[in-house]
């Protein structure tokens, strides 16, 4: 059985699509039974209840911490399918529970969950709360970090489909970052130990999505909460789920993110993590901001009003419409767009794509709106 039909038995499959809120977690919480604990840990601004889920025995502990951000869903469902893992004898999650002991908290952002928003319901970014916690949720995160003093921290997040690896047109599935402590960034022993999970992890995923593996910027910010248990000593790796080429409900990068999870545990449960494999960790390229969803080159050709030569860099908008994520696009830039990518690309200059822009009615008003 390769790798894909392993995942396919273990995946949560309750659990899909891009708007994941604390409603969808109550029925898996109330199954979750031994060796998994589950506990309220506390209440989100609005009163929603914010859980930890406590798995494995073993001296060395990982706290991971997902949907911060309440609209970044993808890493949530991972984490899901993670348990699974761990509950059904995957690989070799028997050694690794008797090496690692867990502490989870799959959604720590609800309202903004519920809202499909990044922020919480008074409207602040819990990353940008470390120092000062004005907000219930980071009190909980601090509180149980404060308690279960972790070995390791891994800050589950979601970027947007802009990102690319470097320069080149492949979009960043996943990024990693192992923030700084500093502002001059020092290569901490501890941030070394994170370099070198991340580089682990990097291995096992060019086997299956090569080329798409970004470096996140790490720009100091003592505010972030990751930067700021990184300056409490505590290795702390930001796992950042992008796009997978047509997967904008992130069912085949919540596959990737799985397989980082399990290669990070595997790596903290066998691996002393030791060597100086820096060099390794900045090879990977920095993301940059090079994609569009949707390119339209030589868009003159259908609006006469348009320069010669202008490209349409069109985005999508995530909007809450009932139960689902629609996506509306948006013209975000219009010029001389070289350099720059879509996922989908269109140029007007070729018959072909002239007849699927005319067949596509919301993009053709877009052109000749614009």
């Amino acid at each position: 059985m390769d790798k894909d039909q392993r995942y396919e038995k273990i995946k949560e499959t309750t659990l899909s699509g891009r708007y994941l809120h604390h409603k969808h977690l109550v029925p898996i919480l109330k199954e979750l039974q031994s060796p998994c604990k589950v506990e309220e840990i506390g209440f989100s601004v609005r009163g929603l209840p914010i859980e930890k889920i406590t798995i494995g025995h073993g001296p060395t502990k990982i706290l991971i911490w997902s949907q911060m951000h309440g609209n970044e869903s993808t890493t949530t469902k991972a984490v899901f399918d993670l348990l699974k893992a761990l509950t059904r004898g995957y690989e070799n999650a028997k050694d690794i529970l008797e090496k690692l002991s867990l502490v989870i908290i799959p959604m720590l952002n609800p309202d903004g969950a519920l809202a499909y928003t990044r922020l919480n319901a008074n409207d602040i970014d819990l990353n940008r709360d470390a120092q000062n916690r004005t907000q219930p949720e980071s009190m909980v995160l601090r509180s149980v970090f404060d308690e279960f003093s972790p070995d390791f921290c891994f800050n589950l997040h979601d970027q947007r489909t802009i990102y690319s690896v470097g320069s080149v047109p492949k979009p960043a599935t996943l990024s990693f970052l192992s923030p700084a402590a500093d502002s001059n960034r020092t290569v901490t022993e501890n941030r070394l130990r994170g370099m070198n999970l991340i580089v682990a992890i990097n291995e096992v995923l060019q086997q299956f999505i090569p080329g798409q593996i970004g470096r996140y910027n790490d720009v100091f910010n003592a505010n972030c909460v990751g930067d700021a248990f990184q300056m409490l000593g505590t290795p702390t790796i930001l796992f950042e789920a992008g796009h997978f080429q047509g997967d904008y409900n992130r069912e085949k990068t919540r596959k990737y993110v799985f397989m980082s999870l399990w290669k990070a545990l595997e790596s903290v449960a066998f691996d002393p993590l030791e060597s100086n494999r820096e060099k390794a960790y900045t090879a990977i390229p920095e993301n940059k901001k090079c994609f569009f969803d949707i390119l339209v080159l030589n868009a003159h050709l259908l609006n006469s009003k348009l320069e010669v030569g202008n490209a349409l860099g069109i985005l999508y908008k995530e909007q809450l419409q009932g139960d689902s994520i629609h996506l509306k696009p948006f013209i975000d830039r219009t010029g001389d767009l070289n350099g720059y990518f879509g996922h989908v690309k269109y140029d007007c200059a070729n018959p072909e794509d002239e007849i699927l822009l005319k067949n596509n009615q919301e993009i053709l008003n877009l052109i000749n709106f614009s």
